[in-house]
């Protein structure tokens, strides 16, 4: 007989640890804990964030640093947008506690302990943290340097196109559209009609210059990937192409051109692979190669900064989007660099490059922006934002190497590894039983919608993989 759950009241008043509940099977997090701890993590965040904190006793005790950054990395992994819910997940999960470090006892920071925290710390703690695990990928042999790509997508800023306003006259925008249907003889009370008019109206135009958000100053007014205009951000990855480790995370204002400053960040890549490998070579451990290529799409062929690039001794493998470009109007210097590009791109091992940068770097923002949280903003402002993102990158850096460890790298990952074995024991206890009968006692399992049974279940071969005949059944017996 099924008996109903009954309500939760008042308990026992003193609760034995052992009778506690329990943290489920899976030990993803405790692995996460090991790799932070085998990085030194905590000591290393400890020593950078010390001058940023009194050393006074006077005062509430503050919040450990590290317990921030822990639960930053929290919301990358359980795909949670908001501060809010990164503490609401927080404050829940037994595992999470204990990889917090907090009893049962004890509070999780409230969600607005993060702003605190973030207006304390710096960007170049932010930056020290994701130098961190980028250490902890090159002594696993994960960072190579050798071959750079470099891309950029749309992140949506948390700020709306209908409160924009007028920089100079502070002009409401909907006032304003309002204003030119009255003048135009449109009833201006008809929302839909002002709306219809806004789209149609010959010269429109929401210029950056002349229009600005008052609540994030920083988002800018541009087209989205599938064209529609929103206000949004523009993050940006450089990824190393042999491993798929994130070299550099930063978040750009959605007006900025890709090619504005490529030079210059292409150039800071390069000096940190440099300044890598001088700290392995003095530990006498493997260190990755000085970096020899940049790749990236066509939105990012300037030939000014491409020319400053293959000065630094980097090859470019860009491809030109004019494909008759008046290269006799160039001077002698810049007619060397368009052609060494044209070369480097219609090359063997420019065409694998090319394939590269699509597979690493669009997977890199899929993780991050879908998967991790971070495609709909919930902060405002360049510098918060690129806070946020460069922690969710280094997440995403740590989520690679403990892959590359443990053979799982998301918390989700690590339950369908569950299923899997679950799935393999069954199959092995199985195995006695004949063919027959093992079908049926396998459907159950096989309409799963959280398991896939591999292919060799039923000893398909190249030659019967299209369907049966009408009437026909193959048990692979």
């Amino acid at each position: 007989m099924i008996r109903p759950q009954r309500k939760v009241q008042q308990g026992e008043f003193w609760v034995a640890r052992n009778d506690l509940a329990r943290a489920q099977a899976s030990r993803f997090y405790d692995k996460l804990d090991e790799t932070l701890e085998e990085m030194e993590f905590a000591v290393k965040v400890h020593g950078f964030c010390a001058p940023l904190y009194s050393s006074g006793e006077k005062g509430r005790p503050p919040i450990d640093p590290v317990v921030y950054f822990k639960m930053l990395m929290v919301g990358f992994l359980e795909n949670l947008p908001s501060e809010r819910a990164i503490a609401a997940r927080c404050g829940d999960s037994l595992m999470i506690r204990r990889f917090l470090g907090y009893e049962l006892d004890e509070d999780t920071p409230h969600h607005s302990s993060f702003t605190v925290i973030r207006q304390r710390l710096s960007q170049e703690v932010y930056q020290n943290v994701f130098d961190i695990v980028l250490e902890g990928l090159r002594r696993h042999g994960l960072l190579r340097g050798k071959h750079l790509g470099i891309d950029s997508s749309v992140m949506e800023a948390n700020a709306s196109l209908r409160a924009l306003e007028n920089r100079n006259t502070k002009e409401a925008y909907w006032e304003y559209v309002r204003r030119l249907a009255a003048e135009a003889g449109v009833d201006a009370q008809d929302a839909a009609a002002v709306r219809r008019f806004d789209k149609q109206r010959p010269g429109r135009k929401t210029s950056n210059q002349e229009w600005v958000n008052p609540y994030d100053r920083d988002a800018k007014v541009s087209k989205a990937k599938d064209g529609a205009t929103d206000m949004l951000y523009k993050p940006e990855n450089i990824v190393d192409l042999d491993t798929g480790a994130i070299l550099n995370a930063e978040v750009r204002k959605a007006d900025e051109a890709d090619t504005q400053g490529l030079a210059e960040r292409a150039i800071s890549a390069t000096e940190l692979v440099e300044a890598i490998r001088e700290e392995a070579s003095v530990g006498q451990e493997p260190a990755p190669t000085a970096t020899e290529t940049l790749t990236g799409d066509k939105g990012y062929y300037c030939v000014e900064e491409l020319e400053s690039i293959q000065h630094g001794g980097i090859q470019t493998v860009i491809s030109d989007p004019l494909s008759h470009r008046r290269v006799d109007k160039l001077d002698s210097g810049q007619q060397t660099v368009v052609g060494n590009a044209r070369l480097s791109v219609k090359s063997s091992e420019g065409k694998e490059l090319l394939r590269r940068r699509g597979m690493h770097i669009e997977r890199s923002f899929a993780h991050i922006l879908d998967s991790g949280g971070m495609r709909r903003a919930t902060l405002r402002g360049q510098v918060n934002l690129d806070k946020r993102y460069k922690i969710a990158a280094a997440t995403y850096n740590l989520s690679q190497l403990m892959r590359h460890q443990f053979g799982i790298g998301t918390p989700k990952q690590a339950a369908a590894s569950d299923l899997r074995g679950l799935f393999e024991f069954l199959l092995a206890c199985l195995e006695e039983l004949p063919g027959f009968f093992a079908l049926f006692a396998l459907v159950p399992v096989i309409q799963s919608p959280f398991l896939s049974p591999p292919a060799h279940l039923f000893r398909l071969t190249p030659s019967n993989h299209r369907r049966p005949k009408s009437g026909a059944i193959s048990t692979g017996c």
